[in-house]
């Protein structure tokens, strides 16, 4: 593919809450999105990469301004686009905008279209519709920011952990996110609505070990468990904020991926197979990453799918593609031959087409 010219699309880094961490903070330094930031820095070693497979490549920055957006990848012309893009101004609804801008302009992009995009950022919707499929999910409640909740007619099981509905890379979630009872529960609902004025979801807590499974194509690499091993026992065993972006912190000290997870074959094959069909219940394509946690009976509870997750050098993604054989350039063009070899959908002879019937 020397011959083939690569454009990789990404967002500026831009902070629109006063607090990422979920928690009260201090530190001046966590008032920035720490997640978007460390890829954003990672994109001249993807570019680097990319270089051993394509003659051209450039990295174009998309805004809020669609129509500059798109005169300057029209400029370019390329023949496929990394979609990078997390958000656009800090709004992450404003990711599967961009895959559909893709869509409308005709070329080629890796990951997920816009429509999967948009459902899994939503995770009762992601629920929802895993749930239709059969597939084990947590119980929950969705919650409006004016909604009011009475413990005599809450029915789910306590512990429960509450999650913003419409963000991603656990924004918001720390150690307060797992509530106990009714009090802790009221306490950290106010918290999040004060901070983030977003719809919530409340969900019950799986106590048990957590794994993420991350798909490419079609097949499921080498299943990474987290491990919790040193995390102090007054803390809950999530992956919180701190626990992917914030490396002094006690949170990201014990919480550390070990892949392959050390599992016997049948619980592997187990959990596999429940990310590979959450994955195809969601209409993912490309890459995605499926996180899973297990009760005491070895029941796997999907817990989040995730479309085009992290897949800086560093990240579990590319751990997991390393374990399954693949260096990190050899997977970034495996994504991209997965783009090109989708038909780009010809509007043009559709149209001719309707106007000649």
């Amino acid at each position: 593919m020397k011959n083939l010219c690569a454009v990789i699309c990404v967002n500026d880094p831009i902070s629109i809450y006063d607090n990422y961490i979920g928690k009260d903070i201090s530190d001046i330094n966590e008032l920035t999105d720490l997640s978007e930031k460390e890829f954003f820095i990672n994109i001249e070693k993807v570019k680097q990469q990319l270089k051993k497979f394509y003659s051209d490549v450039h990295i174009v920055t998309v805004g809020n301004d669609i129509i500059k957006n798109i005169r300057k990848i029209q400029r370019i012309n390329p023949d496929v686009i990394f979609n990078f893009v997390e958000s656009i101004d800090g709004n992450a609804t404003f990711e599967s905008y961009t895959a559909g801008m893709f869509d409308l302009i005709g070329i080629n992009y890796t990951g997920n279209s816009s429509l999967c995009l948009g459902n899994c950022l939503n995770k009762v919707k992601t629920k929802e519709i895993l749930a239709s499929q059969g597939i084990n999910t947590p119980r929950f409640i969705k919650l409006s920011k004016k909604q009011k909740i009475e413990e005599k007619t809450f029915e789910l099981n306590f512990p429960v952990i509450v999650k913003l509905i419409r963000e991603d890379a656990s924004i918001g979630i720390s150690e307060f996110s797992v509530c106990n009872n009714f009090e802790e529960l009221k306490k950290r609902i106010r918290f999040l609505i004060k901070n983030y004025q977003q719809e919530l979801i409340i969900e019950e807590y799986i106590k048990g070990r957590e794994f993420n499974i991350s798909i490419l194509g079609e097949k499921a690499l080498p299943v990474s468990e987290i491990s919790f091993e040193g995390l102090p026992n007054d803390l809950p065993k999530i992956v919180t904020y701190e626990a992917k972006w914030s490396p002094e912190t006690t949170y990201y000290k014990h919480t550390k991926p070990i892949c392959p997870a050390e599992i016997d074959k049948k619980l592997s094959d187990k959990i596999k197979s429940t990310a590979l069909n959450a994955s195809k219940a969601m209409n993912c394509r490309d890459y995605a990453r499926v996180d899973i946690r297990i009760n005491k009976k070895n029941v796997p509870f999907v817990i989040e799918v995730n479309p085009n997750p992290d897949i800086s050098v560093d990240s579990g993604f590319v751990r997991s593609a390393k374990v399954g054989g693949l260096d990190y350039g050899e997977m970034l063009n495996k994504i991209a031959e997965f783009a090109l070899e989708r038909k780009v959908y010809d509007y043009e002879y559709e149209t001719e087409t309707h106007a000649t019937s």
